[in-house]
């Protein structure tokens, strides 16, 4: 999958079947909506494309606004893109949203975005759709432009499952709750965060619980606390995941105000990590972050969250086991 840090340079737009959202999480709603644009995109010869934002606009709007509240984020954009290019999207075009993106009238983001910046021949949204400055934007607007523009335009009801709507909402509100099996029924895989593993203080080494150290590059992750996981990515390519414990959050036991980070250790493994890209997938939650008066405390309470990771690895059947 191509990605452009905006829209694609004038040589390599080409005419594209296009879906346009945050995308946060990929869930199988996400999923409806991005292989209905990947089958017709192969039926007219078209490109497959999404159009995507960075920063999310409500955290655009809420860092502007201190009364509104900015969503959690479930994935990194390392994680969008590779469930977009999964799903057989051929190109993904990434729009820093700043003021000047925020401002665009619906009739200039339709023009200058959609026909010129992405060429788009068929476009398919979700119902809730709403774009261009104050979200004046919206299906009827896009219905008036298409024809004289030279576009088609659809869209596509709300996926629910058993009468509920599948949502990022309903994702950020399972992993909120630590429910990683109603996430990963709403995302349709199990829910993970990877990235490149970076030093750290080496305070688990200090400890005798050396860890894997993933940041995470936005600053309210939908998840928090210390779980049982497997880690993917240190036995090569295709190799099976190894058993560990991992503890995702601002790290209150050792400090204040931190930065979200992702710590993992790998029980029974000794290895080189740093600058390999892991997959850490969350199985079960064990228990909230806390604050400990002591490193002896701390240490005792990491043996006991590494026991009841092994406890859950001996419940699970052979061909389940990492």
């Amino acid at each position: 999958m191509q990605v452009f840090r905006s829209l694609p340079p004038t040589e390599h737009r080409l005419p594209c079947a296009l879906t346009i959202g945050n995308f946060d999480g990929v869930h199988r709603g996400h999923r409806a909506l991005l292989e209905r644009v990947r089958d017709v995109a192969r039926e007219r010869g078209l490109r497959a494309c999404v159009l995507t934002f960075e920063p999310h606009p409500r955290e655009f709007f809420a860092a502007r606004n201190p009364g509104l509240q900015a969503p959690t984020r479930i994935a990194t954009l390392r994680d969008k893109l590779q469930a977009l290019s999964d799903a057989g999207i051929d190109a993904a075009c990434v729009v820093h949203f700043n003021d000047r993106f925020a401002s665009l009238a619906p009739s200039e983001f339709i023009r200058r975005i959609l026909v010129d910046g992405l060429r788009t021949r068929w476009l398919l949204i979700g119902d809730d759709f709403r774009f261009g400055a104050r979200r004046q934007g919206d299906f009827a607007a896009l219905k008036e432009a298409a024809g004289p523009l030279g576009f088609e335009v659809h869209s596509m009801p709300t996926v629910a499952d058993a009468g509920l709507r599948i949502s990022s909402s309903a994702v950020r509100a399972a992993l909120a709750r630590g429910q990683l099996d109603e996430a990963a029924h709403l995302l349709g895989r199990p829910y993970a965060i990877s990235g490149h593993v970076v030093h750290g203080r080496k305070l688990g080494r200090e400890l005798g619980f050396p860890t894997l150290n993933v940041r995470i590059p936005h600053g309210r992750p939908a998840l928090a606390g210390i779980f049982v996981v497997k880690v993917h990515g240190l036995t090569g390519q295709g190799g099976a995941p190894l058993a560990g414990v991992a503890s995702l959050g601002t790290r209150p036991a050792v400090e204040t105000a931190g930065a979200p980070l992702l710590e993992t250790h790998v029980l029974d493994w000794a290895g080189h990590a740093y600058g390999k890209l892991v997959r850490i997938e969350f199985l079960r939650k064990l228990r909230d972050e806390a604050h400990y008066d002591s490193l002896d405390a701390l240490t005792t309470q990491i043996r006991l969250d590494a026991d009841q990771a092994r406890a859950h690895f001996a419940t699970l059947p052979a061909s389940r086991h990492p």
